[in-house]
């Protein structure tokens, strides 16, 4: 009850300083799709894309054939972590507030990791890492019926490479959209 607590405490604080007037940063363009960028912590992550990380736009029809209704978002989380990012509050709040307003729709939560660690940790910690992705949603009113996971591991990665830059784009959870009922 507590660790929902803390969580609903983060996400909600987090999307109040992100409303919160005052002196903006400059922000570097985004960089284009499968580049990183440095992090204040002096690691590097995948660079957000035009859409502001969340991939295809929220609810978006641009997909076809087999894909059709189906839109995604990536989550990046640090090395060994399950802990969502700040940065990602106002990503969980819409797609939270899309599904709350829609309950016939439904998404997958798809974890993945990078390639270190044993292929069991990694199933664990795919897992760990959608799970959080779910109870962030729920927090923002999907309801749980809305909400799958599955976690891939180390087995479906975006980038081939073997560093940072590779890795950082492997370490997600993946928001898939499977449309209504």
């Amino acid at each position: 009850m507590n660790r929902i607590l803390g969580i609903t405490a983060l996400v909600t604080l987090s999307v109040l300083l992100a409303a919160c007037p005052g002196k903006k940063a400059q922000v570097k363009p985004p960089a284009t799709t499968g580049e990183s960028v440095a992090s204040s912590a002096g690691t590097t992550a995948p660079a957000a894309d035009a859409t502001g990380g969340q991939g295809k736009e929220l609810g978006g029809s641009g997909a076809t054939g087999a894909d059709a209704g189906v839109t995604k978002s990536t989550i990046y989380f640090d090395f060994d972590s399950s802990e969502i990012r700040a940065e990602y509050a106002a990503t969980l709040a819409a797609h939270g507030k899309k599904l709350a307003s829609d309950r016939t729709i439904k998404v997958r939560l798809e974890g993945n990791t990078d390639e270190r660690g044993s292929a069991e940790y990694n199933v664990a910690l795919g897992e760990r890492r959608a799970q959080a992705v779910k109870r962030a949603l729920a927090l923002q009113g999907a309801a749980p019926g809305q909400l799958a996971t599955v976690s891939y591991g180390e087995e479906r990665p975006t980038a081939e490479g073997h560093d940072e830059a590779a890795w950082a784009q492997n370490r997600r959870v993946e928001i898939v959209y499977l449309g209504g009922r």
